[in-house]
């Protein structure tokens, strides 16, 4: 495992650094590694491993395929009923077969086909690769750098903006600032606890001081310079692993964790439901930074005429080129949610939701079922619910590099959920 465990520190930190620099090869590079720590995975597994990988995703194995498999179908020739209206109104000017591919681009959906494949590959590859303790402690600490210093570059772009670049990379570097702040949150939960067991203090002491150092960048990032809905994002993360740690040190009976747990979900859903409330049109476009007249009523067309089956994952930019307004701009998406609604439509959008909702319950069950280790699960659920929130109210998770990130943070939350050195 020795080298698929190199490959998949050498696919975050290359596809992360290179995109927060701008490199045009960030991700191709994370894809590549990603793919080479798969091999070197599948041809080192021993049983054990596959027997711990089949433990830690028996919460639903077959959803880490279903995604992949959906963007392949849109390459597949379908009825043009199934797809796009527009391929429909094409096809009753021009005639010509009543079948065709349900995207937009073949060659974007390639590529995000290839993106979704490497995110599944590097998610399989950290439940194996991390099921050792000293591994799984090394991607933490790799995940929390990275993530600290992606959110100090956007602290000094944003104190000192530099022109075209900071603007382009500050989406990305603002979710990344959100993984920084709770995975270095989970640092200092490390040193903590390596104190209490008698480990180097002066080591534990120094480990939790980079780690503030570390929880600081991140939360100034994100709560001073990013937008208001990222800020609650990531204040739901927060509020999600301290939760858990309040409930594992006091050592609540089920019944009064329970009752924790259920006012805290009551109370997030009042401030979900007072942001959704607070601007009108379409749901997907509440959280969004304020758009122009010209922009919204261009989403607002292009969210309308989405079917079930979208129009092809990763082809956002040229559908914006049909419903763009003015000629001489490009329509972005204003944030993950609406790019995967009109891109892969209500099944594609439902399916990521259902999965991230899934992954989230198990892995907050097993973090309150771990020992000194719950930081591990419980780190990688907060993740994944400032990713959810996050991604209706900024691109960021559009960008490669965040994906194979939260791909790597699920699949350490998931390892280590299931690990048996942390019983209690």
């Amino acid at each position: 495992m020795s080298l698929a465990y190199f490959a998949l520190i050498v696919s975050i930190v290359s596809a992360s650094a290179l995109e927060i620099a701008g490199a045009k090869f960030g991700a191709q590079l994370g894809t590549m590694t990603a793919a080479l720590s798969l091999l070197a995975a599948t041809q080192s597994a021993r049983k054990a491993d596959y027997e711990h990988y089949a433990r830690a995703t028996s919460w639903g194995r077959w959803i880490l395929m279903a995604i992949p498999i959906c963007i392949a179908a849109q390459l597949v020739p379908l009825p043009l009923s199934l797809a796009h209206p527009i391929w429909a109104s094409a096809h009753d000017v021009l005639g010509g077969l009543s079948l065709g591919p349900i995207t937009a681009d073949i060659g974007l959906t390639v590529s995000a086909l290839l993106l979704a494949v490497a995110a599944v590959s590097a998610l399989g590859v950290t439940i194996l690769v991390v099921r050792d303790r000293g591994r799984a402690e090394l991607v933490l600490f790799v995940l929390a750098g990275i993530a600290a210093v992606s959110a100090l570059t956007l602290d000094l772009h944003r104190l000192s903006p530099a022109g075209a670049q900071a603007a382009a990379t500050s989406e990305l570097a603002t979710t990344l600032a959100g993984f920084g702040l709770v995975l270095n949150l989970a640092v200092m939960q490390l040193a903590a606890e390596r104190a209490e067991t008698h480990h180097s203090l002066l080591r534990s002491i120094v480990l939790g001081l980079l780690s503030l150092v570390g929880a600081l960048i991140s939360a100034l990032a994100i709560f001073g310079l990013s937008g208001t809905n990222s800020a609650v994002a990531a204040s739901f993360g927060v509020a999600l692993i301290l939760l858990i740690l309040v409930i594992r040190r006091l050592d609540l009976s089920p019944l009064a964790a329970g009752a924790l747990a259920l006012a805290a979900l009551i109370g997030a859903t009042i401030v979900l439901t007072f942001l959704f409330e607070k601007s009108s049109g379409p749901v997907l476009l509440r959280l969004v930074p304020e758009l122009g007249a010209e922009t919204k009523a261009a989403l607002e067309r292009m969210l309308a005429d989405t079917r079930w089956f979208g129009a092809g994952a990763g082809t956002f930019a040229a559908l914006g080129r049909i419903y763009q307004s003015d000629i001489g701009s490009n329509l972005t998406a204003p944030s993950a949610a609406t790019a995967v609604f009109a891109e892969m439509g209500w099944l594609g959008l439902a399916a990521l939701i259902a999965a991230s909702l899934i992954a989230l319950v198990r892995l907050v069950f097993g973090a309150l079922q771990r020992g000194r280790d719950s930081f591990f699960p419980a780190s990688a659920a907060a993740c994944l619910l400032f990713a959810l929130v996050q991604s209706f109210a900024g691109p960021g998770l559009l960008r490669p590099a965040a994906i194979l990130c939260l791909s790597v943070i699920v699949g350490l939350g998931l390892s280590q959920s299931v690990s048996q050195s942390g019983s209690r």
